[in-house]
This record gives C-alpha cells, sequence and structure tokens, in this order.
C-alpha cells in the first residue's frame, strides 16, 4: 500500500455484539497511521481511513481475538460473504437440532413430572452419563461460544460470548457439582439444570441464524448495484467486435453495445442513437436520447438502437463505481444516535456481570430456599437475557437499508451525520439558477408586430445570432432548430457589447438587443411595449428585433423553472420546512420566480462570497417553537460549494458540478427537486426505525434485568427461567433486524401517488 491517505474496507469475523464493534476500532484506531475506523456491525466490515499498511491493521484485529481480510474486489467480496454466511446459517441450523435435541426432551421429561432432583444412588450414574451427554453438545453446538469468551477473557474484555459461556457454563457445572456429590448440598437445592444448558444455545443457535436470514436482506441495495455492473464489453479493435471483460476494458476504447445491453463504463457517444434507461442510477423512469456526443454511464440499459462510445471512465473511476463507494461508506457510517448505543454497549457487559453477582449474593444471602438453586437461576438467567446484540444492531441496520432506499431513489446519503440531521431540518435555502430553474436560458414567448408573424421574428433573430456566442443569443438559435427553421446567412454582422447585435439578412437591416440598443438607434418600441413589459414582470429578458429601422417583435428569454419544482416545494412545506430562495441575481427576477413556486422568503442579488455568511445568519435563527434552525443548502453550481459546506446539510443537484458534489452531504442524482423531497423523508423513515430500534432494546434490557435478577419474585413468587431468558434474547436481536427490514417496503409521498401504493 501506498504511503498516501487511503481507505481500506476488511472484513471482520468473530464479531458477536456492540461491545466487540468498540473493541475493533479502538484496535485500528490505535495502529499508527490510522485517521478513522468504523465496523458496520449489521454486515461485519470495517471501514479505515488513512496511511497504515494493511498487515498491520489486519494483525490489530487478530490480536485482539477477531479476524480480518483486505476487499480487494467488492462484487467478490459480497459473493464470498453471502456464500460464507450461507455456510454459517446451516452450521447454526444444525447446532441448534443438536442442542434442542437433548434440551427438548429433558425439559418435557421435567415438565410432565419426571424426576429433576438428584438423590445419592443408581440416578446419581444417570445424571453424570446426562451431564457428560449435555458437556459434548455444549462443546459441539456451543464451542464457539466458549472460544470466543476465553478469546475475550485473554484480552481482558467481555462480550455476548462471556455472558452465554457464563451462564450455561455455571448451570452445567452446578448440575455436574449436584449429581457427583448430591450429599453435600441441600436436599432442596438438588436440581440439575442440564436441559437449561442446552435449551439456551439451541435458542441462541436458532436466533442467530433467524438474524443472519433477515440481516441478508439489507444488503439487497449495495447487491443491486453491484448486479447493474456489466461483466463483458464488445470492444472494436482493428475494425472487427471483440467481446473481453469489463475489467480489460481501456480508456479510449470504441465499445459497441447492442439493445438489451448494459452500458459497460462511463463514456462518450460516437455513433448512433438510441434511448437509455438511467433509472437505477437516477431514480428518473423515463427513458433518455442518446446520440453522438452525449454521454452515458456504467449500469445504464440501452433500450432501442445500437451504439457505439468511447470509453472515458473505467473500473473504480466510473459514476457507479462511485455510487457504490459512496452508498458502502454511507452505510458504514455511525449516525450520533447510534454512537450512543455504541457507548452504552461499550460498558454494558461489565455491568451485566456485575449485576448477576450481585442478584446471586442477594439470592444466597436472603433469598427463600433452596438459596443455591435460586441463585443459580438468577444469575444465569440475568447473564443471558442481557446479551446487547440488539442494541449493537438497532443503528447499522436500519442506516443500511435506509442508505440502500435513499440510492434506489437516486438519491446518495455520503455520511450518518447528514442522515440524521436531515430529518430535523426546519429551513431549506435553494439556489434558483439550475436548482429550482432549468440552469440555461430558452425562449418563452415571441410577440410580432402585424406586419410579421412570430415564426418570421424567430427566424430572423436566430440567423442574426448564430454568430454570437451569448447565451440567450444560443437560446434564440436552439427555439429555432427545435422548430425546424432554416437558418438564413448573415452578412455586415457587428455587435455592441451589453446591448445588442446588427446585420443583414435576405437583404434586410436587422437589429437585435434590449431596449437601450433600440434606443440608441432611434428605433420606437410603443407598438411592441404591452408584450415587452409583460415579458419582464415575469423575470424574463426582452430582446427587440428591428427590421428596416422598424420594431418588427420582441422575444421573451427565460432560465425557466422546472415543471415539477413549485410540487416538490410544496413538498417540503407540508412537512412544515420554511423554503428560502437564495440568489445572486436581481430582485425583480428572483421576485417573479418566486411567486412562480411558492417560496416562503427571497434572498436575492447575493454575492458567491456572501452566500457562506447568509446560511451562518439563518443558522442562528430560532424557529418559532425557540429551538435551533436546522438549515439545509441546495445547489449545483461552484459559487454554491462555500454555501454547502456551510449547511447542517448540503444538497447537491447530481446534474450540477464536481465541486458542489463534493462539497455536499446529499447527492440527488437527478435535477429534480423532488429528489430532495424523497431524501427527507427516507431520512425521518430512517431515523425514527432507529428510534424504534433502540427504544425496544433499551426497554428490553432495562425491563428484562430485574425481572431475570427476580424482581417478581417476592410479588408474585415468579423467578424467570434461564431458558426463557434465551428464548427471549435470540427473538430481541430478530425483532430489531425485522424492523429494520420494514424499510425495505417505505415509499416516499412522491412515489406513493405515482404509484397508488402504501407504507407497510
Amino acid at each position: 500500500m501506498n504511503s498516501g491517505k487511503v481507505t481500506t474496507q476488511l472484513n471482520i469475523t468473530g464479531a458477536k455484539c456492540a461491545g466487540c464493534v468498540r473493541k475493533i476500532e479502538q484496535a485500528l484506531q490505535s495502529v499508527e497511521g490510522v485517521e478513522k475506523a468504523s465496523v458496520n456491525f449489521a454486515d461485519r466490515t470495517a471501514e479505515v481511513e488513512g496511511s497504515a499498511r494493511c498487515e498491520l491493521l489486519i494483525a490489530a484485529v487478530e490480536d485482539i481475538g477477531y479476524g480480518a481480510s483486505v476487499i480487494e474486489d467488492e462484487g467478490k467480496a459480497q459473493e464470498e460473504r453471502e456464500a460464507e454466511e450461507m455456510k454459517y446459517y446451516r452450521k447454526l441450523i444444525r447446532n441448534m437440532w443438536l442442542a434442542l435435541g437433548l434440551g427438548i426432551p429433558l425439559m418435557a421429561w421435567g415438565l410432565l413430572g419426571g424426576e429433576m432432583m438428584v438423590q445419592p444412588g443408581s440416578s446419581q450414574i444417570v445424571w453424570l452419563a446426562m451431564g457428560l451427554i449435555t458437556l459434548a453438545v455444549m462443546a459441539i453446538s456451543g464451542g464457539h461460544f466458549y472460544t470466543g469468551a476465553w478469546k475475550a477473557f485473554k484480552n481482558h474484555s467481555a462480550n455476548m460470548d462471556t455472558l452465554i459461556a457464563s451462564g450455561t457454563g455455571a448451570a452445567w457445572i452446578y448440575s455436574m457439582a449436584v449429581a457427583a456429590i448430591p450429599g453435600l448440598i441441600p436436599e432442596l437445592a438438588r436440581h440439575v439444570y442440564f436441559e437449561a444448558s442446552a435449551m439456551i444455545i439451541g435458542l441462541i443457535n436458532l436466533g442467530l441464524a433467524l438474524e443472519i436470514r433477515a440481516r441478508g436482506k439489507t444488503s439487497q441495495a449495495i447487491k443491486r448495484l453491484l448486479d447493474l455492473q456489466a461483466k463483458t464489453a464488445t470492444v472494436i479493435r482493428d475494425g472487427e467486435d471483440v467481446q473481453i471483460s469489463v475489467e480489460k476494458v481501456l480508456k479510449g476504447d470504441l465499445i459497441r453495445v447492442r439493445p438489451g445491453e448494459r452500458i459497460a463504463v462511463d463514456g462518450e457517444v460516437t455513433e448512433g442513437k438510441s434511448l437509455l434507461d438511467e433509472s437505477m442510477l437516477t431514480g428518473e423512469p423515463i427513458p433518455v436520447e442518446k446520440k453522438a456526443g452525449d454521454q452515458v454511464s456504467a449500469g445504464t440499459i440501452n433500450q432501442t438502437g445500437s451504439l457505439v462510445y468511447k470509453a472515458v471512465k473505467v473500473g473504480k473511476d466510473t459514476a457507479l463505481a462511485h455510487i457504490i463507494a459512496m452508498v458502502k461508506k454511507a452505510q458504514n457510517a455511525k449516525p450520533p444516535i447510534g454512537r450512543l448505543a455504541d457507548s452504552i454497549s461499550a460498558v454494558f457487559v461489565p455491568v451485566v456481570l456485575c449485576i448477576a453477582v450481585i442478584a446471586a449474593l442477594i439470592w444466597f444471602n436472603i433469598g427463600p430456599e433452596p438459596k443455591i438453586a435460586h441463585m443459580l437461576v438468577a444469575a444465569t438467567t440475568v447473564l443471558i437475557i442481557a446479551c446487547p446484540c440488539a442494541l449493537g444492531l438497532a443503528t447499522p441496520m436500519s442506516v443500511m437499508v435506509g442508505v440502500g432506499k435513499a440510492a434506489e431513489a437516486g438519491v446518495l446519503i455520503r455520511n450518518g451525520q447528514a442522515l440524521q440531521v436531515s430529518s430535523e431540518i426546519t429551513t431549506m435555502v435553494l439556489d434558483k439558477t439550475g436548482t429550482i430553474t432549468q440552469g440555461h436560458p430558452s425562449v418563452t414567448e415571441i410577440s410580432a408586430v402585424d406586419s410579421l408573424d412570430q415564426t418570421r421574428v424567430l427566424q430572423l433573430a436566430a440567423s442574426l445570432e448564430k454568430v454570437s456566442e451569448h447565451p440567450l443569443a444560443l437560446a434564440v438559435v436552439e427555439a429555432a432548430k427545435s422548430r425546424k427553421q432554416d437558418i438564413l446567412p448573415v452578412s455586415d454582422f457587428d455587435t455592441a457589447s451589453g446591448l445588442g447585435v446588427k446585420g443583414v439578412v435576405d437583404t434586410q437591416a436587422l437589429l437585435l438587443g434590449n431596449q437601450r440598443w433600440m434606443k440608441q438607434n432611434d428605433i420606437n418600441i410603443e407598438e411592441i411595449s404591452e408584450a415587452a413589459n409583460r415579458m419582464s414582470e415575469r423575470g424574463e429578458t426582452p430582446l427587440y428585433l428591428a427590421v428596416d429601422g422598424a420594431v418588427a417583435g420582441v422575444i421573451g428569454v427565460a432560465d425557466q423553472v422546472k415543471p415539477d419544482s413549485k410540487a416538490a416545494i410544496q413538498r417540503l412545506q407540508s412537512r412544515g420546512i420554511r423554503v428560502i430562495m437564495l440568489t445572486g441575481d436581481i430582485e425583480k427576477t428572483a421576485h417573479a420566480i418566486a411567486d412562480q413556486v411558492g417560496v416562503d422568503e427571497v434572498i436575492a442579488e447575493v454575492m458567491p462570497e456572501d452566500k457562506a455568511r447568509v446560511i451562518e445568519d439563518l443558522k442562528a435563527r430560532t424557529t418559532s417553537g425557540n429551538k435551533a434552525n436546522k438549515v439545509g443548502m441546495t445547489g449545483d453550481g461552484i459559487n454554491d460549494a462555500p454555501a454547502l459546506a456551510s449547511a447542517d446539510v448540503g444538497f447537491a443537484i447530481g446534474t450540477g458540478t464536481d465541486v458542489a458534489i463534493e462539497s455536499a452531504d446529499i447527492t440527488l442524482m437527478r435535477g429534480s427537486l423532488h429528489g430532495l423531497a424523497d431524501a427527507i423523508e427516507v431520512s425521518q423513515a430512517t431515523v425514527r426505525n432507529i428510534k424504534q430500534n433502540l427504544f425496544g432494546a433499551f426497554v428490553y434490557n432495562t425491563l428484562g434485568i430485574p425481572i431475570a435478577a427476580g424482581l417478581l419474585y417476592p410479588i408474585f413468587g415468579i423467578l424467570m427461567s434461564p431458558v426463557l431468558a434465551g428464548a427471549a434474547m435470540s427473538l430481541s436481536s430478530v425483532t430489531v433486524v425485522s424492523n429494520a427490514n420494514r424499510l425495505r417496503l417505505f415509499k416516499t409521498s412522491n412515489q406513493k401517488s405515482a404509484t397508488g401504493g402504501q407504507r407497510s
């Protein structure tokens, strides 16, 4: 590995709970050169930023009793992970049946009135034999718990395995003592608990297996993105079509793509015309027409015609590769709410061990007979029920699904902080040009005097403007071309900076420009002034055309509002978000656009360098409820980058500049502001899901531990069984994973209105 700063992905094995996550992160961060390390407990991977060598990172993880390997190819790593998890799943199912195969008959024997108390004599031999069988089952079905606990012990730490091994081990040792020397134990305490050890191991194995099945669904977003990558490409070499693996495609290669095939790498079309389905990248369902000179992206699907394109970006440089990397990075991220769970989990296991000891001492000293048996049951039950698996899964499971759902909608979330804060936004600031509007001027209206028609006005104006490079000129020419009008030759062309242009077309002397240009050339515009004023009031720029010294018409040119901007802004406002337009444009034009889309406030004529200051001022405000103002900023240009970085959350329009995208926390892959509302809705749904998971996990442990310790015994005479605790502990993890997977069914309000679907 080079000495520069890089991001390294690691597969992690042996992590059992949130406490393990904390230890692995600390071990990685202790390696010289590591700037940041984050472990995703949900998919057992780690992301490390810095200049540390891979061997040192792996060694650091292995030194504390876990396993690690470098992820070179994400697609291959995903397949290997799935194969490994399926192998582990089958092993857990086998272990479960083996343990329950012993535990269920033993439990049934006791429940049906069979003798579970050991008396000196022949019953000792039976129970000693049963103890040895139970030990064999514990070693085969639960051996991974005991080896994990031993590794943790050697590293002066404790984890989920510690609790399971302590609980089941204590039950077995006590039962063997009863079977071996019943005469030394009070008669009422001669109960054996071999069935508890076997049942607990069986039920926990079942819980882990169910968790793996449910957890597998959360990585579907990455899997679907990886499936978008083409495996082969048809490259034109020496005039022949040659099919090669996509990894061998070189920058500059000419690639042929036929109908139904995927674009292999990013490139530029050189031949052909076709429609491309880009929905997997942008969330936009309408196919996009591509022709010579247009850009194509890896992963999109060619629908109709045949194309030849030149490879521009290959391998990890393609847009799809960047999207996969960004989604993966975001899924590994921890929102602030998740760090709380990590902090608690880090001290949870040692605290539980202390509670178990205290519970045992209380039962032994002041509990009823049989004191020793009650002491054992209480301590074992506390150890088993308190395993913090659900707590460790609560946040990463929801983050993985939520980030994946956002990616499906064409929204790329860069980090966990942005995921959480987006749900709290109270003010959204929108740039005008390219964000609310199309970002380029176009002809909006043509008005002609009686002597000419609109078609002729546009043709003459476009013919005069075809040699100009001014944006307004390009808009006029583009409008004429779209109407399939002939562009006529021009002579004696001249331009007056800031005023307009002149020339001769079809022997007619033409002038085209603003009101000052007409006045300077003594052209009376009274006849067309009403139409021009109407255009100005709408924020459009009127271009006057004069033919042979007389006004002939006026053309309105404006950067038009995107068709869905108003509806998207209304979606934001319906969620209680105040929408502000921030632009460098003049007040009149800004207010004209604002009136069209219904924003709450306009801040106009702001220089690019002052936009960040405006954002800071807005952040200093408080809401109507006297709460902190959380400000989001959405833009697409280089001049928006400082403001995007200053906002609590920066949203970049993906059709904008790379600088804006790099400065933002969230990227909207299509130009629609509906992506903005989608991002906030997905964020709110994800944070709500995280809170549900954390609440469930905290309540489970908060209520479960006192009940396991025997809180209900003095009142109701109830002492929870260790077997019931094992089942409850396993089901709590499955419940958290299942709740996180509900997010996969989530639909934004825009999706629901389009499909008529309902959120589950």
